[in-house]
């Protein structure tokens, strides 16, 4: 057991924790922000990124000990009332289906923008590619992020059958 500062979200808390705890079950389990989910447990799928003094890393990954003075950012510190760019475009796009994913996909769009203001389509897909969707709404996130960083976007068609198809998809269903 160890005792830790660590700032979250511009606020510094102490917590006696396991070396080896994951920095993911620091967030849920020990400060109750549950934003930030659990996907695959071995830092793969995304599900768990949060932002380590502006580098996206994967919390369930993460032992706390290697925290250190970094500061944390998770989805519930981007915003506290949705009006970031990306949260706000994810809405209006209504990109999430199912949503377990989105608060790793949301943080990591927001990692890129900060870096790459105006990412090209490949920028976007490299950065996204380790973030998994198992609904599968890769062109919805690329449009979202497109428009957070307020370039226009040349896949209205696909994304166009892409709905469409998904809405009937749902009718038969």
């Amino acid at each position: 057991m160890g005792s830790y500062a660590i700032s979250v979200n511009g606020q510094t808390h102490k917590v006696e924790a396991p070396e080896d705890m994951p920095l993911l079950w620091v967030l849920r389990d020990l400060l109750g922000l549950y934003g930030t989910k659990f996907g695959c447990g071995a830092g793969i799928c995304g599900t768990c990124a949060v932002h380590l003094d502006g580098d996206l890393v994967q919390s369930c990954a993460l032992p706390i000990s290697q925290v250190g003075n970094k500061k944390v950012l998770t989805i519930e510190g981007l915003s506290k009332d949705c009006s970031h760019p990306v949260q706000k475009v994810w809405n209006d796009l209504d990109v999430p289906q199912c949503g377990y994913c989105q608060s790793g996909q949301i943080i990591a769009a927001a990692a890129l923008l900060a870096k790459k203001p105006k990412p090209t389509d490949t920028e976007i897909d490299e950065a996204m590619a380790p973030h998994i969707c198992r609904c599968y709404t890769y062109v919805r996130i690329r449009k979202a992020i497109k428009q957070a960083a307020g370039i226009k976007t040349n896949d209205q068609e696909t994304f166009r059958k892409i709905s469409q198809s998904t809405s009937e998809a749902e009718v038969h269903a």
